[in-house]
């Protein structure tokens, strides 16, 4: 009761000041609400290699500042959550006086704004695909409020567009914010271009090798698990690392990479062996040097599909997750390799699985079927055209 009552304050707030800058004329300017940055950056680029006429700005959480700032220079950038009243107010402004509003995640204030005439919001979610349910398909609604199912239904109607890869995605957005198939954009997700571009990807490979030697001596196995609501600072690694090493280190090195949310950094007695990769990035990088992905529930498996190599999908805590998280129905039937429940399954996998799988290939010509190399691009003339229509 006490914190919704704080989330409205909250959000009068915004609306206040959202109301008086809604005042002021619409500019030729794109401003990114964002969690996540590789879909922002690759976009960024492919606007200023088309030369659209356009003032960039971001507004973005304080984890991403350094990279925005790094591989984005020319744009206007402030840090989403702030206690600065005066960058704050810029924000609301710069938000009010966009054109085009593109967004990766749910953000609450979102539901106070009412945008002009001319606005278009863009949904750029972060993921190229689901095996969690999110949005209203989410388990932990039945915990929540209807104020607060409410809120997250005013957020999702603002949105104009949502960007998607595959028809499969279509579906989970239509159920998971109740959006009707004709505001779906077919662009493809622009952070899978990556996986088409050569020089990139040879670069990549050797900026990592310069980082880890035993990159090309030995194979690489990647456990990149999603994050649990309640292991957020201290998430368990329920691999048996020793026992992997027993048995696999003269042929394999493994890179951990937790997601983004973990705050915490474990350390390992196994050198040469075992690399905890969390502080990069990047993990489309990573994805690149890969020859086997261990994961879960996580979104990773569609864009390391582009790479047609295997997965193992280590969910020993399969029936937990599913009741308390929540897990598209047809999990078993998605995913595109095998299950395992503990350490010991894993390592048989390992050892018996051959590179190429078919069920790779079609998994990734399902949900991968609009992001051909060109996403960024077909998404940056979408907007240039909105921003064309938008002068008549």
């Amino acid at each position: 009761m006490v914190r919704e009552l704080l989330i409205d304050v909250y959000l009068l707030f915004y609306k206040i000041f959202f109301s008086i800058n809604n005042l002021f004329p619409l500019k030729n300017k794109i401003i990114f609400i964002i969690t996540f940055e590789e879909n922002a950056i690759f976009l960024y680029k492919e606007i200023l290699k088309q030369k659209i006429d356009v003032q960039i700005v971001f507004l973005c959480n304080t984890s991403i500042l350094s990279t925005i700032k790094e591989n984005c220079p020319d744009a206007k950038i402030s840090p989403l959550n702030t206690l600065n009243i005066f960058s704050w107010l810029i924000s609301v402004y710069n938000i009010a006086t966009s054109k085009v509003i593109l967004v990766d995640n749910y953000f609450a204030f979102l539901s106070t704004m009412n945008f002009k005439r001319g606005v278009t919001c863009i949904q750029l979610w972060h993921a190229a695909g689901a095996l969690k349910k999110f949005g209203l398909q989410d388990k932990k609604n039945e915990r929540r409020s209807k104020r607060a199912i409410k809120r997250f239904q005013k957020v999702y109607s603002k949105f104009d567009r949502i960007i998607v890869g595959s028809k499969k995605m279509e579906k989970i957005f239509n159920e998971s914010f109740e959006i009707p198939f004709s505001k779906m954009l077919r662009t493809g997700i622009p952070r899978t271009d990556f996986f088409f571009d050569e020089n990139l990807i040879h670069k990549t490979r050797m900026e990592l090798k310069s980082k880890i030697s035993e990159l090309g001596e030995k194979k690489v196995i990647m456990y990149a698990p999603t994050f649990r609501s309640n292991e957020l600072k201290n998430q368990k690694v329920e691999l048996d690392i020793k026992m992997l090493y027993e048995n696999l280190k003269d042929d394999f090195i493994i890179l951990l990479k937790f997601h983004p949310l973990v705050q915490n950094q474990y350390e390992f007695n196994y050198s040469n062996f075992i690399y905890n990769m969390s502080d990069h990035k990047n993990i489309n990088e990573l994805l690149l040097v890969t020859d086997y992905l261990i994961t879960d529930y996580s979104s990773i498996p569609f864009e390391y599909s582009l790479l047609k190599k295997p997965m193992i999908f280590f969910v020993y805590d399969y029936t937990y997750y599913k009741n308390h998280q929540g897990i598209v129905d047809s999990y078993k039937q998605i995913i595109p390799g095998p299950i395992a429940k503990n350490t010991e399954e894993v390592l048989n996998c390992i050892l018996s699985m051959p590179i190429e799988n078919k069920d790779v290939t079609k998994f990734s010509e399902e949900w991968n079927q609009y992001s051909t190399g060109k996403s960024s691009k077909n998404l940056a003339t979408y907007i240039r055209n909105q921003l064309n229509n938008n002068k008549k």
